[in-house]
């Protein structure tokens, strides 16, 4: 985590837990969407996601390029990251927050359930849990 003075947390790891709740305006089958389509969708994303090192690449305090099979991450305190590319994740996101990894992982999964089934939650909402009781929560509305 990045903070806004240009300030940076030690290099750390997290177990998330992710949880999604979404709402439709009618009940198809008897169901907002179905669990067993859904679920998958939600494990490939959390698995792309999981045992990487996530490195927000919108982030204007770092310095991010390559030097051979590593990324290179430079931080406003002039600390020197270089670290494979096959352990690194860049994310199109500004920080490395339980709430900014939520919105990418909402996005991701709309995006995944609206190709293939063609279907958008009316809300969608998706909890990231850092620690037990320690959570960050995203709601997605759409524009109707």
């Amino acid at each position: 985590m990045i903070f806004e003075n240009g300030g940076r947390e030690p290099l750390h790891g997290h177990n998330y837990r992710v949880q999604i709740k979404g709402e439709a305006p009618d009940l198809a089958g008897d169901m907002v969407f179905d669990f067993l389509d859904i679920k998958p969708i939600v494990r490939e994303v959390c698995d792309f996601l999981d045992h990487k090192l996530l490195i927000p690449k919108d982030n204007k305090f770092l310095k991010i390029y390559t030097e051979n099979k590593n990324y290179v991450i430079e931080t406003p305190d002039e600390s020197y990251f270089s670290i494979p590319m096959s352990d690194t994740l860049l994310l199109p996101i500004l920080n490395t927050s339980a709430e900014r990894i939520a919105v990418y992982i909402s996005s991701e999964i709309r995006k995944k359930v609206l190709a293939k089934y063609n279907f958008s939650f009316t809300c969608f909402e998706v909890e990231v849990e850092e620690t037990p009781g320690q959570s960050a929560v995203f709601l997605h509305r759409e524009q109707l």
